[in-house]
């Protein structure tokens, strides 16, 4: 079982969640909303998207790439921790 089928329930939530917020840039533009107001609205989708985004590649990363059963000398905890930290850092 991959891990987005077992946090199906949570991602499914977070992409609910960014649905709405698209929906509010459509309604802001729908209703003539200021530049400033919608660069807001594509500036909190878009952090969004990314945060779904590296929560999905941190899932894949100690899920399949690190898995201490089937590769006990692929990575340490601590070197795991680090490529997150950067993934997090550069998808952001």
């Amino acid at each position: 079982m991959t891990h987005t089928i077992r946090e199906k329930k949570k991602l499914l939530a977070r992409v609910k969640r960014i649905r709405g917020q698209i929906e509010a840039i459509e309604r802001a533009l729908d209703e003539d909303a200021g530049c400033e107001t919608v660069m807001h609205l594509l500036a909190a989708a878009r952090g969004a998207m990314n945060g779904l985004m590296a929560e999905v590649v941190e899932d894949h990363v100690r899920t399949h790439l690190v898995d201490e059963k089937k590769y006990p000398n692929a990575l340490n905890a601590e070197a795991v921790d680090h490529l997150v930290d950067v993934v997090r850092t550069y998808v952001r």
